[in-house]
């Protein structure tokens, strides 16, 4: 999944910075079916940072959401006052079609 998360003043990077500095991305990721957990800021809009989520199976996603670290996740949005916009993508077991690997530079 890729989360954005947008706020004001600088909100939203700060949201992620306190994620990362409290360890609570860290456990994130240590969570079992985590594969990826990272954040990245816009070079287009210094209000949003954007979250790489990726999760083995729905049923890990499902366990983290039922997971006491939503609760502490919801207390920062919250804090920050963040607002969040969800992408869902589902990857291609297999591989990158060849119509796409003309513009991949490995």
């Amino acid at each position: 999944m890729n989360l954005y998360y947008t706020g004001i003043n600088g909100n939203a990077r700060k949201f992620a910075e306190e994620m990362e500095s409290s360890r609570t991305a860290d456990l994130i990721r240590k969570e079992n079916g985590n594969e990826r957990y990272e954040y990245f800021l816009s070079m287009n809009d210094p209000e949003t940072i954007l979250l790489i989520d990726i999760w083995k199976d729905q049923k890990s996603l499902d366990l983290h959401h039922a997971s006491p670290m939503m609760e502490k996740i919801a207390q920062l949005r919250e804090k920050y006052d963040v607002h969040m916009k969800a992408e869902r993508f589902l990857t291609d077991d297999e591989g990158i079609p060849d119509s796409d690997s003309k513009f991949i530079k490995p």
